[in-house]
């Protein structure tokens, strides 16, 4: 109890420290971002992609598939190369075929998946595309190595730029993978700000880190694979895991592929704005995360994987389950100290006065508030798309956001320990339709 009692005090103390540490070193990137863009700046040598395909995962999107594929057939490599979007439509039984059909591109392919095949997760709708891209490829004579498989979901956008940094980024043949900056479009509502906020500040302040370490983890959307590192993973480089992108990541690291990070470019996705789905989400996300500790020692005896690189993506999958821990552990002694001054209860423990009581949830509070009110301040100067005021409740709230996600936690731990895996897909919100 002790142990998990100083765990808890321990992350609930360094966390606003950590976070600060993370805004010095979004600070500095910002500041050498236009030298390090121009040292970087060679000019092409034969290793960048000369063929780009844009997976769009598909299972009941009608609400927003055609803005997707219209802004997917829409972008553009640098010069010599070439664009093409599979959509793996994985079963849909709403308006998503009728769509897709209205659509006459030559770049577009449509790949349609039928019971007792389609609706068995993302990581095998995507597998389904890859096995359809490497063949194609392969049979045109084309070199895996000089093509990037894409992913953009159902609701993404990518920037119009996002295809020049990929290819900018994987003239290193040793680079596998990019993955690209996450922002959120229906940010007019706290929730959408608040995860806004999270994705193109703070996650993208942590892989800025972890691309200098590394330790680069590939997300749902905006993630850019070399075929040819991809086919190193075998007929399924995706997997059943509830979080396949971190998963692929992680096959990626341990198979010597290097993951490089972009913040220039971009991928914008819709947020959640009704506070169960985000929770079912989060849920989702964290029963992923509790899956993949699984990799924990093949990481640690990886001899690919250098030791500051391994404490990284240890943290990574340890942290938010030690966090969880410590932080019931530490509100449990507050419950139990507050229980303990009220009259015949016995002596008080640790705290002494109802007085003492409001400092330490106001220390605390305070502690909790800080981190997204700087957050919010970083992403004001940084991106300047957002004004104050919409960027003010969105910090204010993200102390009750993290609460969410400790909710999420403890429901991932039971959810693993009762073998639940089943999840429905979250619903997409409407929006207008493509242009022609």
């Amino acid at each position: 109890m002790a142990a998990i009692l100083l765990v808890g005090f321990t992350l609930m103390t360094l966390w606003p420290a950590y976070n600060l540490a993370l805004v010095a070193f979004s600070a500095g990137d910002a500041a050498t971002a236009g030298r390090r863009r121009r040292r970087d700046a060679i000019a092409p040598n034969g290793k960048e992609p000369l063929t780009f395909w844009i997976v769009v995962p598909a299972l009941n999107e009608e609400r927003v598939v055609g803005r997707t594929v219209a802004a997917a057939l829409a972008l553009t490599g640098p010069e010599g190369t070439r664009t093409r979007v599979l959509v793996v439509d994985d079963g849909s039984d709403d308006g998503t075929p009728h769509v897709l059909a209205a659509i006459d591109h030559p770049g577009l392919t449509v790949l349609r998946r039928d019971f007792p095949d389609a609706r068995k997760g993302k990581g095998e709708a995507l597998n389904a595309a890859f096995r359809t891209i490497r063949d194609l490829s392969l049979a045109n004579g084309e070199d895996p190595a000089r093509i990037a498989v894409g992913v953009i979901d159902g609701d993404g956008r990518g920037s119009a730029n996002i295809l020049t940094e990929v290819s900018r980024l994987m003239r290193d043949p040793e680079v596998g993978a990019v993955q690209t900056r996450v922002r959120i479009h229906n940010r007019d509502r706290v929730l959408g700000a608040v995860q806004d906020l999270e994705f193109a500040a703070i996650a993208n302040a942590s892989q800025l880190l972890r691309d200098a370490a590394g330790t680069v983890g590939l997300g749902g959307n905006g993630q850019f694979a070399r075929l040819s590192s991809l086919m190193r993973l075998g007929n399924a480089p995706w997997s059943h895991c509830l979080v396949e992108d971190l998963e692929l990541g992680l096959r990626m690291h341990l198979g010597g592929d290097r993951i490089r990070y972009t913040s220039i470019a971009s991928v914008r996705q819709q947020g959640l704005v009704d506070v169960r789905r985000l929770v079912r989400q989060r849920t989702r996300w964290a029963q992923g995360n509790l899956q993949c500790i699984a990799y924990v020692p093949r990481l640690i005896a990886s001899r690919r994987i250098r030791n500051h690189a391994l404490l990284e993506m240890l943290y990574y999958l340890l942290a938010p389950w030690m966090n969880a821990i410590g932080t019931a552990a530490v509100l449990g002694l507050w419950v139990y100290a507050g229980w303990r001054l009220v009259p015949g209860h016995g002596e008080p423990f640790l705290i002494h006065s109802w007085g003492e009581m409001a400092e330490v949830v106001a220390f605390w509070a305070i502690g909790m508030s800080v981190p997204g009110l700087v957050w919010a301040a970083v992403h004001r100067i940084q991106l300047r798309d957002e004004k104050l005021a919409r960027l003010l409740p969105a910090a204010l709230a993200y102390s009750f956001f993290l609460m969410l996600g400790l909710v999420a936690t403890w429901r991932a731990i039971g959810r693993q320990i009762g073998r639940r895996q089943a999840w429905a897909k979250t619903e997409r919100l409407a929006e207008e339709p493509a242009a022609a």
